[in-house]
């Protein structure tokens, strides 16, 4: 009888179980290795608990409202331009969207009647037919600001999910920035600013989501 095999019957380690234990040490230390110690509240903690949608609205809202503001047509320009060729004020103005061009425009109307804190505006020099509204809350719907600058697409997000939390976050930070301060419950009579932008379906039916309001 071989030493080997009397140290196997006596209890001793075999060589294969030495193998085993030495196969062990080198993956631990392996994983050791290929561990990243990730600190709570770090850059790289935020990453890997994937979008922030609160942070996305923060970042991107005042970059979104400048080029809104920059783009901005006065709404008896806009509204004439719409009547002779709507397809051609899309491509010239707008921001190509799903079911329609997304319009910055601006003006200064009064206020009229609010329903679901929605306002009709009597806007001057444009066609009587033409019926401008804006929203201002609490409900801000829709996506107008998150598709307006025409850079913030699908395929950037993990989901649908966080696609639309997207543009609910930069609906949320224009309350914030732009309505926190205004009495919107009583804009009526109301001689009022406005820039923002619609999403042009119906050319006689405005619905804007502001950027910048100012009350008079």
């Amino acid at each position: 009888m071989t030493s080997q095999a009397t140290a196997s019957r006596r209890g001793g380690p075999g060589k294969g179980t030495l193998i085993a234990s030495a196969a062990a040490v080198v993956l631990v230390v392996a994983m050791a290795l290929d561990t990243t110690v990730v600190e709570i509240g770090s850059e790289q903690a935020s990453q890997d608990q994937g979008f922030n949608a609160e942070s996305f609205g923060e970042e991107r809202f005042p970059e979104i409202q400048a080029g809104i503001r920059d783009r901005a047509v006065p709404a008896e320009q806009l509204a004439a331009a719409i009547a002779e060729d709507k397809a051609a004020a899309g491509e010239e103005y707008g921001t190509p969207g799903g079911i329609g061009p997304i319009m910055p425009v601006t003006f200064t109307g009064t206020a009229q009647d609010a329903k679901s804190g929605v306002y009709t505006f009597d806007v001057p020099n444009v066609p009587e037919e033409l019926t401008i509204r804006v929203q201002t809350g609490p409900a801000i719907n829709g996506t107008d600001l998150r598709d307006a600058p025409g850079d913030i697409e699908f395929g950037q997000f993990r989901n649908q999910i966080e696609y639309q939390n997207a543009g609910a976050a930069l609906n949320t930070e224009m309350k914030e920035q732009v309505l926190a301060d205004i009495d919107t419950a009583n804009l009526s009579g109301k001689s009022v600013t406005v820039t923002g932008v619609f999403k042009l379906i119906n050319p006689n039916n405005w619905l804007i989501t502001p950027v910048e309001m100012s009350v008079q």
